[in-house]
């Protein structure tokens, strides 16, 4: 199902003249990638109704439905190896794409062609050559231990026998899950079992990798050898890997790229280098001084003041680091000062307020 954007909804263009910058060539024909999606579009019928006996009767014989916009028109290309984070708010339609990149949703309209394949006609071929890792879903054996849930994935998939030794050799070492490997699923902490989750994915070399949450609920030292194992495996299996996540560190830490999705549509897309300078308009400064209240001018928020230290932030819209720094040298005794710009987080969130997500 076709929506027409309504003209009170055309700011929501991406302005960043990035958009088709990355699905264009330069002698303006169209760039095959590795993933193109064209105009997908996806509705949901989803039952509703009240509270007590009294409804429940009543929906036994007249049902109630909503149509829930999932996607419409969304379009963008990846290229091959590339790094993508794919981000929105819940409800954005973040999942719902990754399942028809995956075979496991059919789009309402709209074209799909991942290495050559449309997802959802040629299942069998597609999955050999894609792995997917959904952060709240597993598809490890719950009772057994990883390894024989690895032999299984092994066979499901027809490795030959001599790629999957090599594989699962390189996985464990990078992946540090020699010892983790012989306990059933069951008994994994989140850390260990995602792990496995990323290393049974990749068992079969696929070509495309989406991550969905993958990092979830991961303590600090899991989440960097989770990010440093996926950098390791897009740079030497020049892997195409889809990352959706709302932990920022994570986009930061991987991807050049981000598409923002938000109420089914593709709202921007750009590098994230081009986006913060874009996006952030606040500097925050952190002093130590003399003491007593710090001086501020107009523009400046305190932030904290507390014992000689404070943490003071500029809208750099109005007001330039430099003469911050002056006025507030010129009113106290500083010893110490440094800058830091706004974290991905902030700048996500003004992407959000800026697009009415």
């Amino acid at each position: 199902m076709k929506r027409r954007m309504p003209a009170s909804k055309k700011h929501l263009k991406p302005k960043y003249g990035l958009m088709t910058g990355s699905t264009i060539d330069t002698d303006g024909g169209r760039r095959r990638g590795m993933i193109e999606l064209r105009n997908i579009s996806k509705t949901f019928r989803v039952a509703k109704r009240n509270a007590g006996f009294g409804e429940a009767v009543k929906a036994l014989f007249r049902k109630e439905y909503t149509y829930i916009n999932a996607l419409c028109d969304v379009s963008f290309t990846v290229g091959d190896g590339e790094m993508v984070g794919y981000i929105g708010p819940n409800g954005a339609g973040k999942s719902s794409t990754i399942k028809i990149m995956s075979g496991i949703l059919t789009p309402d309209s709209g074209e799909c062609i991942i290495n050559g394949r449309t997802p959802w006609r040629d299942r069998i071929s597609h999955v050999r050559d894609i792995g997917v890792v959904f952060g709240q879903r597993s598809q490890l054996w719950w009772d057994v231990p990883v390894i024989d849930s690895f032999e299984l994935i092994r066979d499901i998939y027809k490795v030959e026998k001599d790629k999957y030794a090599r594989n699962l050799s390189r996985l464990v070492e990078l992946l540090d899950i020699g010892e983790t490997v012989k306990t059933p699923a069951r008994q994994l902490s989140l850390g260990q079992r995602m792990r496995c989750e990323i290393a049974a994915s990749l068992l079969h070399d696929p070509k495309v990798l989406f991550l969905d949450e993958p990092t979830i609920g991961l303590d600090a030292v899991s989440k960097i050898a989770v990010r440093d194992f996926i950098k390791t495996i897009n740079r030497e299996n020049k892997t195409t890997v889809i990352l959706t996540t709302h932990d920022m560190q994570d986009i930061e830490a991987l991807t050049e790229r981000i598409l923002l999705i938000g109420k089914g549509r593709i709202l921007l897309d750009g590098s994230l280098g081009e986006l913060k300078k874009r996006n952030t308009s606040h500097k925050t400064l952190t002093i130590d001084h003399s003491g007593g209240k710090i001086p501020i001018s107009e523009h400046m928020t305190v932030v904290r003041d507390l014992d000689g230290h404070a943490e003071i932030l500029i809208d750099t819209d109005f007001l330039t680091v430099s003469q911050a720094i002056s006025y507030i040298s010129s009113k106290t005794d500083v010893s110490d000062i440094s800058v830091t710009g706004g974290t991905v987080e902030e700048m996500v969130v003004s992407l959000y307020r800026e697009f009415e997500i």
